[in-house]
């Protein structure tokens, strides 16, 4: 970059720390910077067109640019740009979200609390289940048992609940009392001859395992995302979900639904909850809530939960949490219009429909040499990349398979996220099918360039 000191990936790379990244490499090189967003494709400063294919960060549902979330996000600001939820204040577009979501729920719920990101969310739950725990004289109970290459956000009670070695090392994470149980990753995980059913059947003796050497009484909650998305989009495996509810069944113990990703259309369903039949006690969104045009995050409650931590907060005086931008006015308006667009247009359903075919047309790579599995659910996918099929292995180097092709998938026009020698597809919804036979096609050919590259 020193032959081009002014330009604008020089000036981020002198000023600009970046989440997620190697702080000395984009000092190196500098970022690729976006312009501008249009339906299922954005384009960087030099106008080269990309199809989005991780909608931005599993968020974009209607697209990029959509012109009636622009139009309430105004006519909002210039009605009531901010207002708080604190004190016992409010405003319409708080108590209008609220409700929808009430509504749309797919299991009983009691109450909606605002946040700001799926981390601030994830990190609120946690604090209502201590707060919860406190107020019924059960103060032991503060564990939480989560899962290995589980995502649950950046916070430090956030990132002590993800599963991910990136977020741990060198943070001195995780904080005592947060657990990791296995991840149901079937292709990877499953022993020789193992079943589906088996397999899950162990995960579940594993979990149960772990509640009776930490005590049940100490254990507040089990929290996992119906779908695994950054850990490497894991679809559980059959009879996974039936297997670990019963064991949360048999020791009272709560369960958080991380929707983050899954929620609002992603499997093919409003909610993965509905998915897969689950019957979490608190349910927490973001991403897709919003399309991310505006950060906002919520968690609903049931009365189990909130029925105690009313009561407590009676007590004390208030529940002492919360967060100035918490329910802010515009990022509620712009939800509540999100929501609206993604029921108008049928968006769920075309999920499904369109998710059916991005699946088959993804299956049909895992026959190229270099993908050793395909695995989805609805607008949601991956292939993991590997040098040898039957011992399942990729470079010596762990990560580099996955970076060298999703490099070459900028290339061919196709924005993806390697996680480690995976790449992942997480399109906006209104993605059709022609638009995920482009997608695929430019995957294919990366794939082959990649190929070459490595001398495979």
């Amino acid at each position: 970059m020193d032959d081009i000191p002014n330009s604008i990936e020089a000036r981020d790379a002198r000023v600009h720390m970046h989440p997620y990244t190697n702080a000395r490499a984009l000092q190196e090189s500098g970022p690729l910077v976006m312009d501008h967003g249009e339906g299922i494709h954005v384009f960087d400063t030099s106008g080269k067109k990309y199809i989005e294919a991780m909608a931005g960060l599993w968020s974009v549902a209607v697209g990029f640019s959509e012109k009636r979330l622009a139009k309430v996000a105004h006519e909002q600001m210039l009605k009531l740009p901010y207002y708080h939820v604190f004190s016992m204040r409010s405003h319409q577009p708080a108590v209008e979200l609220a409700e929808k979501l009430i509504e749309m729920s797919p299991v009983p719920m009691s109450k909606v609390f605002f946040t700001n990101s799926g981390s601030e969310a994830n990190d609120t739950a946690v604090k209502m289940l201590w707060y919860r725990a406190n107020a019924i004289g059960q103060p032991e109970k503060r564990k939480i048992i989560s899962r290995v290459r589980g995502y649950h956000g950046i916070t430090a009670v956030a990132a002590s609940m993800t599963g991910l070695p990136m977020n741990h090392m060198s943070f001195g994470l995780p904080l005592p009392g947060f657990l990791h149980t296995g991840n149901p990753h079937f292709w990877r995980e499953a022993q020789p001859g193992e079943s589906e059913e088996d397999f899950s059947a162990r995960r579940a003796a594993e979990l149960e395992a772990m509640i009776l050497e930490e005590g049940p009484e100490t254990i507040a909650a089990f929290i996992a995302e119906p779908v695994m998305g950054a850990g490497g989009v894991i679809v559980p495996p059959k009879g996974y979900w039936p297997a670990i509810k019963a064991v949360l069944e048999k020791y009272d113990i709560m369960m958080i639904a991380d929707e983050v990703i899954c929620g609002f259309g992603r499997t093919g369903k409003m909610f993965a909850t509905e998915t897969y039949d689950l019957k979490p006690d608190i349910l927490v969104m973001s991403k897709q809530l919003s399309s991310s045009y505006q950060p906002i995050s919520a968690l609903m409650i049931s009365e189990k939960m909130f029925g105690p931590i009313a009561d407590e907060s009676n007590k004390i005086g208030a529940f002492g949490h919360g967060y100035t931008g918490g329910g802010h006015p515009v990022a509620a308006a712009v939800a509540l219009e999100n929501i609206k667009i993604i029921e108008e247009r049928n968006l769920v359903e075309n999920a499904a429909e369109v998710g059916a075919h991005m699946q088959k047309r993804l299956a049909e790579l895992a026959e190229h040499r270099l993908v050793g599995e395909h695995r989805g659910i609805g607008l949601i996918a991956a292939l993991e990349l590997v040098t040898d099929k039957d011992a399942k292995v990729a470079l010596e180097k762990p990560g580099a398979m996955g970076a060298t092709v999703a490099a070459r998938m900028l290339e061919t026009g196709v924005i993806s996220r390697p996680i480690m020698d995976a790449v992942a597809f997480c399109p906006p919804l209104i993605i059709t099918k022609e638009q995920v036979d482009e997608m695929v096609d430019g995957t294919a050919k990366a794939i082959d360039l990649a190929a070459g590259d490595l001398g495979l």
